[in-house]
């Protein structure tokens, strides 16, 4: 349960108990919310340089690189991330702000372009307030990914937390205070879905970024448009790693899948979700997945040797059965788990599929557990088609010996991000972001810093002669 009509409040899914509960805001108190961060804006932020938002955005990182388990702690207890990742999500989230203090100015400098002008150049100027709908599953990293471009290039963000991970959210702008932010620069708004439609469409909201499932991104995404306001789409995600039969190492393949698949307990959009094996190479491969997946230790999320921890809710857990029991059901091979969970917390057991044909729910609804769906081809061709017979492209990953055939092949896999032997991940330095029902606009890297400027051209007289 995520929030009452009043509430938000946690569960922790190894221990079923509340793990913390916050007052909902009014329309009113959302309303004041903004306008508070428009003052921000106005009065301090805007006119900030470059070097003043580096500050503030080192100093944050440095709160929570110096303060770790304080904010780790509350992602391992609100939705079940195993301490170590929840750690290294924080360290990740730090990152985040530091990449951009460093790289932001340097993303952001005016650009002189030759015209009839005496001088004409590009600068990217704030646009304002902006507002972050953020999802439960790495609730640190994907609010620094939206926070840190958007702080750095001089916007201030109001943040809009998932409704089961609120003590997260109180921690993220806690981190903020203590850096010494101006008053009110992000804030954290407590409302559910359906107050939403009303903060978007306030004409204090510049621009949205949504990172969430593709229903979700399509309301969001139709609310902004018809205000004509700029918003980023990161959304759901079935990627391929296709696995050719010239792979010089199928150890290191099978070990970046596995992870790739496991990480987070599998609840990550740019997880490797189906395993695209060619025919020579099926079997050995999947014996070598099995040996993998099997080592894989769940348990209590605070234990450090624990691998996979809980899933964040109960009716998660219930959807994956019905996805795995459906495919089963329609003729895939079951290896690994697929069995009901006895006792306490949340856990959905390490699953592999094999046989996976394309119709097949795995194949086709987007997994987020620890579920692997591995399908058979007959070639490289059979394998592209088969990768881009879905309605996401978040991302993918080829692993083969010939690198000049693994890039020629990226360029045919219908993604925003491939990988050639190596996992998908996302990186401050790189953009991500997706195509088709995946999302649209760019988190991170150069790009994604300008999704939320006013891109000026400036045209200064008088003509050239």
């Amino acid at each position: 349960m995520g929030y009452s009509k009043t509430h938000f409040k946690s569960i922790n899914p190894y221990t079923e108990e509340t793990v913390y509960e916050i007052p909902m805001h009014t329309l009113q108190e959302a309303r004041e919310i903004l306008e508070n961060a428009q003052e921000a804006f106005d009065n301090t932020w805007e006119d900030t340089s470059y070097e003043q938002r580096a500050k503030l955005l080192n100093d944050v990182a440095k709160e929570m690189k110096d303060n770790l388990d304080y904010y780790a702690l509350p992602m391992t207890e609100e939705m079940g991330k195993p301490i170590n990742e929840a750690r290294g999500e924080v360290n990740k989230a730090a990152w985040a702000a530091e990449h951009y203090a460093s790289f932001g100015e340097d993303y952001l400098k005016t650009e002189y372009l030759e015209s009839d002008a005496s001088e004409s150049y590009v600068q990217y100027l704030p646009i304002g307030v902006t507002l972050g709908i953020l999802p439960w599953n790495a609730p640190f990293w994907l609010a620094f990914r939206y926070l840190a471009p958007a702080v750095m290039s001089g916007n201030a963000c109001v943040m809009k937390h998932d409704s089961h991970t609120p003590l997260c959210a109180v921690r993220i702008v806690e981190a903020f205070q203590k850096a010494g932010a101006p008053k009110n620069l992000v804030q954290n708004l407590v409302v559910g879905h359906e107050s939403l439609e009303s903060v978007i469409r306030n004409p204090i909201i510049k621009g949205v970024s949504l990172t969430g499932s593709s229903k979700a991104g399509a309301s969001v995404g139709a609310i902004a448009g018809s205000e004509i306001k700029p918003v980023v789409l990161e959304l759901g995600g079935s990627d391929p790693a296709i696995v050719l039969a010239d792979a010089d190492d199928l150890e290191k393949a099978a070990d970046t899948i596995v992870l790739s698949r496991y990480i987070n307990a599998g609840q990550s959009c740019i997880a490797a979700k189906r395993i695209i094996v060619e025919e020579p190479i099926y079997e050995k491969f999947i014996e070598l997945l099995k040996e993998r997946f099997e080592k894989l230790k769940l348990g209590d999320p605070k234990d450090e040797t624990t691998t996979i921890g809980p899933i964040a809710r109960k009716e998660l857990v219930e959807e994956m059965h019905n996805q795995v029991d459906r495919s089963v059901q329609a003729g895939a091979r079951l290896i690994l788990g697929g069995k009901r969970h006895e006792g306490q917390g949340f856990f959905f057991p390490v699953t592999m599929l094999a046989d996976v044909e394309p119709g097949m729910v795995v194949s086709c609804q987007e997994t987020f557990g620890p579920i692997a769906a591995i399908i058979k081809v007959k070639d490289e061709k059979e394998a592209i088609k088969v990768a881009n017979d879905t309605e996401y492209g978040l991302g993918g990953s080829i692993w083969t010996g010939d690198v000049e055939k693994g890039k020629k092949l990226a360029g045919k896999i219908i993604t925003g991000q491939v990988s050639v032997n190596g996992i998908v991940k996302s990186d401050p330095r790189l953009p991500s972001g997706g195509v088709k029902k995946s999302g649209l606009g760019k988190e991170l890297g150069p790009q994604g810093i300008k999704m939320f400027v006013n891109t000026q051209q400036v045209w200064v007289g008088p003509v050239k002669n």
